[in-house]
């Protein structure tokens, strides 16, 4: 259930990246302007998940998470109704205020209900929504949006986020066994409990690292697959089609592997491919359409597998009764991180001859250098007591 939730969730925060040369087209709007766009979304998330871990921890994880989950489905309906890029841009803050919140708030349910030995596993499961985003909604979203509309894509997934909210509401299971030590601190006792930790920090600083890292590229990856490497619409969607189909297997196994060798070990190895496809996709030529292909897909597979051994890792530095509000924190760190990282490419990208992007390949040397922050970072988090198991480097842990 909670990976349907995350379904809807990722299908529309990505959906506007590969939307993007469309948009541009119909709104008559530059890079930086559609970045702004992209920013948006994440910047609201990141105010709105501050706000929200003042609270979070005080309610029934289930009754918090459906009460966001409708705020995002209202959010996302409105960006289907949007006559104008201003109107976009606010309809994007809109359903980002809720949906950020979203994702911060499953993992803390996953993080309570699934023992230690089990959660990289669990999150694997969880975060595989994002694959199939990949594989269903992104490649559904664009054909609905080259036949029809850009409207339509956002105005079906409203609606489908509909029927998920119903389907939640009967199957998720209520998660109470925090509240006794949640509301025994008052909020801004929780605040600073969770902000003035050194395992916190870390934590949290290990998320902005990989996320700008992340978001560096892909905003911007499918004007450039479009406009430098010379891809079609069809194409396009095939990117994801097949990057989503490979990643929906792929981060399962990163996690099983993670449970059994070691989180840390798993990030590691990860990261270092993820360094590799990175410079391969933001170096990329005009090559056949087969070889952007399997390109991508090793940068998707790359990418989403960091991800995996680093949330399980950042999940066990925090006690269950602190759980809800550090995660919305995280995903606050998050949400601003993609925002920066967005903005910031914007600043180093520019619109050559034909719309062609230029300076994409220095985003890739800067991923380099992220990366091996985001490598030392990872060693530096610890697992909390009461966390799911002792006071260890969460790495080492199996």
């Amino acid at each position: 259930m909670l990976a349907a939730l995350q379904f809807t969730v990722a299908v529309d925060f990505v959906i506007m990246m590969p939307l993007g040369p469309q948009l541009m087209r119909i709104f008559d709007i530059n890079t930086p302007a559609f970045n702004l766009a992209v920013s948006a979304y994440a910047g609201a998330a990141g105010l709105a998940g501050i706000c929200a871990a003042l609270f979070l921890d005080r309610f029934d994880r289930k009754m918090a998470l459906l009460t966001i989950y409708g705020g995002f489905t209202i959010g996302t309906l409105f960006c289907g109704l949007a006559p104008t890029y201003g109107v976009l841009v606010f309809a994007r803050a809109l359903a980002g205020c809720f949906g950020g919140i979203v994702g911060g708030i499953s993992l803390a349910i996953v993080g309570d209900l699934v023992p230690e030995a089990r959660r990289a596993s669990a999150m694997g499961t969880v975060m595989s929504a994002f694959s199939v985003a990949q594989v269903a909604g992104i490649p559904l979203g664009l054909y609905l949006a080259d036949t029809l509309s850009w409207h339509v894509p956002f105005v079906a997934l409203a609606g489908l986020s509909a029927v998920v909210w119903v389907c939640a509401l009967i199957q998720l299971p209520k998660v109470r066994a925090h509240l006794a030590l949640s509301r025994a601190e008052t909020p801004i006792h929780r605040f600073t409990a969770i902000l003035f930790n050194g395992d916190h920090l870390r934590a949290l600083a290990l998320m902005a690292v990989i996320t700008i890292g992340g978001f560096l590229i892909i905003p911007d990856l499918a004007n450039y697959l479009v406009n430098n490497v010379g891809l079609s619409a069809a194409e396009l969607r095939m990117v994801y089609l097949v990057g989503g189909f490979f990643t929906l297997f792929t981060m399962n196994g990163v996690g099983r592997l993670a449970d059994r060798f070691g989180r840390m070990r798993m990030f590691g190895i990860m990261i270092v491919c993820s360094m590799v496809a990175a410079f391969l996709i933001t170096h990329l030529p005009v090559v056949p359409a087969t070889v952007a292909i399997a390109v991508s897909t090793l940068f998707m597979v790359c990418m989403t597998g960091r991800f995996v051994p680093a949330i399980t890792m950042i999940t066990s530095s925090v006690t269950p009764a602190h759980r809800g509000g550090f995660m919305s924190i995280n995903s606050s760190v998050a949400q601003f991180s993609s925002a920066v990282a967005a903005a910031g490419a914007g600043l180093i990208i520019r619109d050559g001859p034909n719309h062609q992007l230029v300076g994409f390949g220095l985003i890739g040397w800067i991923y380099l250098g992220w990366a091996i922050i985001g490598l030392w970072l990872g060693g530096r988090v610890r697992a909390a007591l009461g966390g799911g198991q002792q006071e260890v480097p969460v790495g080492e842990a199996a």
